[in-house]
């Protein structure tokens, strides 16, 4: 489970239409496709992330920045979609995806874990991708939690010198094992309101754009399959977790 997911539930982040189900972080296989599907078949195995759609219509989606929309995407949960309802997230049993809202899954990857790559695992490599990180270049993660030990992973492999700060000297272990270089332990810790320790983020917003990649529509109460999708809908499929 994202934090974010916390945060919604909680309605940390602003007033919450509820009931509401989250989870953006999803794997499954199709079990039903809409009469334009052409990517994806019933039994294949995907993935989606944050967004349900957007426009199509825009500059940035038009560029592939769907996450950019001038007409604002609809989220996995909690958005306004087009028919008027309200998105709900992966906890949901079924899902319902545009197809160019979905990555493929490898049979090689179990299906538990390839959902955190979904976002924890893009939220990491984005940025590292934009600063085309490579061999002989030096990358500082801060902290080794949910996203911190994916970036750690991903820019080892990406031949980077990694360095982990952490306010954690039990996470040391784990750092190295993930293939860090070097651990600086942050001693002040969070709990210093001066902290003097470096502080240093991988955290730099620069999201990949894509147009493969993206969320699903999801519901608990709309089973949609390939029969009940409506004309304009007709690109979208049915999923179950």
């Amino acid at each position: 489970m994202c934090h974010s997911d916390i945060h919604t539930i909680r309605g940390d982040w602003g007033k919450i239409q509820y009931p509401l189900i989250v989870g953006h972080e999803l794997a499954g296989e199709v079990v039903a496709i809409g009469g334009s599907v052409s990517k994806f078949e019933v039994g294949s195995r995907v993935g989606v992330g944050t967004m349900v759609d957007s426009c199509r219509k825009c500059s940035e989606c038009a560029r592939g920045a769907e996450n950019y929309c001038e007409n604002g995407n609809t989220q996995t949960y909690g958005s306004k979609d087009r028919d008027g309802s309200i998105t709900q997230g992966g906890y949901s049993k079924f899902v319902v995806v545009d197809e160019d809202f979905v990555l493929r899954i490898p049979a090689s990857i179990d299906l538990a874990e390839a959902g955190p790559l979904l976002c924890a695992g893009i939220t990491t490599y984005s940025p590292l991708r934009h600063w085309s990180v490579a061999p002989g270049k030096k990358v500082a993660i801060a902290g080794l939690g949910g996203l911190g030990h994916l970036a750690v992973q991903f820019a080892t492999k990406m031949g980077a010198d990694v360095t982990v700060v952490t306010t954690s000297p039990e996470k040391e272990q784990d750092a190295r094992r993930f293939g860090a270089k070097d651990v600086l332990i942050n001693k002040d810790g969070a709990d210093s309101q001066n902290t003097r320790g470096p502080l240093i983020s991988y955290w730099t917003l620069f999201p990949i754009s894509t147009t493969s990649t993206g969320s699903c529509r999801c519901s608990s109460a709309m089973r949609l399959s390939a029969a009940s999708v409506s004309e304009n809908s007709r690109r979208r499929m049915s999923m179950a977790r």
